[in-house]
């Protein structure tokens, strides 16, 4: 099975001062042993980016982008891409129409879409109220706490 990586889990896996990193490695650990593919869009990458370069005093990890280019070199190689695709904008439109998506949560419609064009029923998150609305798309959210 494939399960979408969201960025509050790549940023958990990443750097050890995160209170998410011993709640994460073990968790992702544990599904790759089970044999699941873990995989990740380039919106949370550009999302781990942002978090990652944003100074400590604005809610980010203070890191530079030449330390966070190391670091997501990594994290490609761990956390293959789905790809982007211009029928994932129409899916996202569908989306936010049909549930009346607006806001911040218009970022976690467009993983939804690229999850239902990629026929990806699972993503591990520890926002998972967030995607609760999208239970008639088949769509689970996983807690890392709960692997």
């Amino acid at each position: 099975m494939i399960y979408l990586v969201d960025t509050n889990v790549l940023l958990g896996f990443s750097y050890p001062t995160d209170p998410r990193y011993p709640i994460v490695r073990p968790a992702v650990r544990e599904l790759l042993a089970k044999g699941h593919q873990l995989q990740t869009t380039s919106q949370n990458f550009a999302e781990f980016w942002n978090v990652s370069t944003r100074p400590t005093p604005q809610n980010g990890f203070g890191r530079t982008p030449s330390s966070t280019n190391q670091l997501l070199k990594y994290l490609e190689e761990l956390f293959l891409l789905l790809p982007d695709s211009p029928d994932v904008y129409l899916e996202w439109r569908r989306l936010v129409v049909a549930y009346s998506v607006s806001g911040v949560q218009v970022h976690d419609a467009r993983l939804v879409a690229t999850m239902i064009f990629h026929d990806v029923t699972h993503i591990l998150t520890f926002n998972t109220q967030d995607f609760t609305r999208y239970r008639r798309e088949e769509i689970i959210a996983i807690n890392p706490e709960a692997v």
